[in-house]
């Protein structure tokens, strides 16, 4: 059985543009591509574009999940591992809705609050000292209330968004588009206006915007953990000239 990139792309959550865009890094060819052109997909196809999907949400890069696919291991031996791993979270999530339930229901029955139960499950603080000191006590404080206020729905589309932006960068930059051109200009808006959008950051607290953009551009070719979320030193330092040229001409 095959199914077409745009199946594909409505099954998996994705787009037709970031499975071209897979096709033409080498991370995910199509089964084969017919006469006019469509590509389609076959099982195989799909058990490897689930394994790319299940490393994304681990946060690795492209780049990354290219070496990790490359070490040619059973595909039933790998989602074994990625299985583990999802079920050490289902772990932490069902500690995290047992600690929530229990602060409900003792504070609905008057009931001291035990503090050994509120917080099961729960991991505030991965980035709390490198944030504080990047930005401020304050800018940790806001996110991470932010973060918490948000429900299970909303963090889960925030995070498809936020992947979504980071593919859209790594395609138009392996596309040969130029830092300056409509596409990665209304790139570069969009990365913009999702910094805005997150409570905490310079950018959502009115800060000089321009020299903000312009140096958080060159904080991601700086930083490997950054640019891997957008294909790689190359794929950063196009995402540096895109919002550098932004920040020159809209802010």
């Amino acid at each position: 059985m095959e199914w077409s990139v745009q199946q594909i792309a409505k099954l998996a959550g994705t787009t037709s543009r970031t499975l071209r865009h897979y096709d033409g890094v080498g991370l995910l060819k199509p089964s084969r591509t017919g006469d006019n052109g469509y590509r389609y997909y076959d099982q195989p196809a799909l058990l490897r574009l689930q394994r790319i999907l299940l490393l994304r949400e681990l946060g690795l890069g492209l780049p990354a999940i290219a070496e990790v696919l490359a070490q040619e291991r059973p595909a039933e031996t790998a989602l074994a591992s990625h299985l583990e791993w999802l079920k050490q979270e289902q772990d932490r999530l069902a500690r995290q809705i047992a600690s929530v339930q229990h602060t409900i229901e003792a504070v609905q029955a008057g009931k001291e609050i035990m503090a050994e139960k509120m917080f099961d499950g729960f991991d505030h603080t991965r980035y709390q000292k490198e944030v504080e000191e990047r930005w401020g006590q304050d800018a940790y404080a806001q996110g991470d209330a932010w973060w918490r206020g948000m429900g299970a729905a909303d963090k889960e589309a925030w995070k498809r968004a936020s992947r979504q932006l980071s593919d859209d960068w790594a395609a138009a930059a392996e596309s040969g588009a130029a830092p300056d051109s409509p596409e990665a200009q209304d790139l570069a808006r969009r990365q913009v206006e999702w910094l805005t959008a997150i409570p905490g950051t310079p950018a959502a607290a009115g800060a000089n915007l321009k020299d903000y953009v312009s140096g958080l551009g060159e904080m991601y070719v700086a930083d490997p953990r950054f640019a891997a979320n957008y294909g790689g030193a190359a794929g950063a330092a196009f995402v540096r000239e895109a919002l550098q040229a932004y920040a020159q001409k809209r802010l």
